[in-house]
């Protein structure tokens, strides 16, 4: 089946390609053509310029300090925090954790909530698709507490298969960890129905949502998930700045992660108490300046309208498929259908090695990620050693599809003398 996608309402991309001044750049000589968004995405003049003004102006340690900079970081790092909820829609921006990304908004979670909830016996579910951070900490914990894994798998066409999700779900399910989109094949999964099945076998649920947030629109509270965690890099903010969003009451409940600075409520030489959430969760430093980043690339996502910026990643996914499909030798990994999947394309050449693709591609300007992106799991499940990767952002244009196609023809001939 060739996939059809028709957006609704299209992105200027012409006039958003002036936003960023990396894409001026030329790579041995040709144009950048950068297709590796879901390793990290570029970063807009706004974002640049929101993180220059805030060391120019505003460099402060936020909430301890009684003077005008101190005040200023603080309601700066407070209002990204409101910037955050509003996004996803989280019930509060009390509910928002900064975190340095996903990886460690589940490590947090893995080890305060799971170090408190999880006993020998008990069992902890994700899948085969997931990207390691969102399989190592679960397994930690498992083997810290003598817990058990169960992964739902992953059929043919890199779809989750829930045949038998009811036996994966029996017994002391404690929590349902996994990815909204897939950072390897680009599935979308049924984050509804995984989280009212794991709520009612009396599991919680943690959704990386790292492909999710930056790409399509994410309603906290609708999702009816108790944690949900996302990264900056990936949506055009800053590096070293993520969210864990999640319900009130897990945050009440669990005990902290990390000791010192702004995360006590008194401290004697025996012993502390804490200070109410989200500050429980942010010790030491907080990545202030770089919330500030964070909240700006939100800033430029949102009046471009995050329906739009899904359809045209989806239009992107469909062109490449469709091109890709027609080369003789190339499989295209993962689901058929563009409703399935966000804009991330994972294929192989036959009988070439996908860092070889991409160092080929690399000679003609076009930057795609090549291995297991973080996936060995699911490779495994493909039986493939390694893929490429094409991932797209509101920057990329038909045009860039286009070269990738060319330049896999390139490849062949490179390769196939």
């Amino acid at each position: 089946m060739t996939p059809t996608a028709a957006p609704s309402r299209r992105l200027d991309v012409a006039a958003i390609r002036r936003d960023f001044p990396i894409l001026e750049r030329k790579i041995h000589g040709k144009p950048l053509a950068y297709l590796d968004n879901t390793a990290t995405t570029q970063k807009p003049a706004s974002v640049l310029k929101a993180l220059d003004d805030f060391y120019r102006l505003h460099n402060a340690n936020p909430h301890r300090g009684v003077y005008l900079l101190g005040e200023e970081a603080t309601a700066a790092y407070e209002q990204a925090r409101e910037t955050v909820a509003r996004f996803v829609n989280a019930r509060s921006a009390r509910d928002v954790v900064f975190t340095r990304g996903t990886t460690e908004s589940v490590n947090l979670v893995a080890s305060a909530w799971g170090r408190a909830n999880v006993a020998r016996g008990d069992v902890i579910v994700s899948t085969e698709m997931e990207h390691h951070s969102n399989l190592v900490p679960w397994q930690l914990l498992a083997e810290e507490k003598g817990a058990n894994l169960r992964h739902i798998p992953v059929d043919g066409q890199g779809r989750l298969d829930l045949t038998n999700l009811d036996a994966l779900l029996d017994g002391p399910v404690k929590i349902v960890s996994f990815t909204w989109v897939s950072n390897a094949l680009g599935t979308l999964n049924p984050v509804a129905e995984l989280t009212r099945r794991a709520h009612a076998a009396g599991a919680l649920v943690f959704v990386d949502a790292a492909q999710a947030v930056p790409h399509m629109p994410v309603d906290f509270q609708a999702t009816g998930a108790d944690f949900l965690a996302f990264s900056g890099h990936k949506m055009l903010g800053p590096t070293g700045i993520g969210a864990l969003v999640s319900k009130r009451e897990h945050l009440e409940a669990m005990p902290p992660y990390q000791g010192g600075g702004e995360m006590i409520r008194e401290v004697t030489l025996l012993r502390s108490t804490w200070a109410d959430p989200p500050a429980k969760f942010e010790a030491g430093t907080t990545n202030f300046a770089d919330a500030v980043g964070l909240a700006a690339a939100i800033d430029y996502l949102t009046p471009l309208g995050m329906d739009a910026v899904h359809a045209h990643g989806r239009e992107l996914a469909c062109q490449a498929i469709r091109l890709l499909q027609a080369i003789p030798g190339v499989t295209v990994h993962g689901p058929p259908v563009t409703e399935d999947r966000g804009g991330v394309v994972s294929f192989t050449v036959d009988d070439i090695h996908a860092h070889d693709v991409a160092g080929v591609l690399d000679r003609e300007g076009i930057a795609v990620r090549a291995g297991h992106h973080c996936a060995m799991p699911l490779h495994a499940r493909l039986g493939v050693p390694a893929t490429a990767r094409a991932s797209f952002a509101v920057y990329n244009e038909s045009s860039e599809i286009e070269r990738l196609a060319a330049g896999i023809l390139k490849v062949k001939a490179v390769f196939h003398r």
